[in-house]
């Protein structure tokens, strides 16, 4: 299996979040699953844990 960076993922980890946005693990994980709620209340197909490189760019300011 091959390693993808952070910089190219199309989707983003809970720890990729956490270290974006210097916040804990936990927080991360909370802030993906608003989010992907929102994804789904659009009809989305999400991934419990990750969240949309495109999707937390639009809606995260950093």
């Amino acid at each position: 299996m091959e390693t993808v960076q952070v910089t190219e993922a199309k989707f983003l980890k809970a720890t990729d979040v956490a270290r974006l946005l210097q916040v804990s693990e936990t927080t991360a994980y909370r802030i993906i699953k608003q989010l992907n709620d929102e994804l789904k209340e659009q009809g989305k197909i999400v991934i419990a844990g990750k969240i949309s490189r495109k999707y937390f760019e639009e809606k995260v300011y950093m």
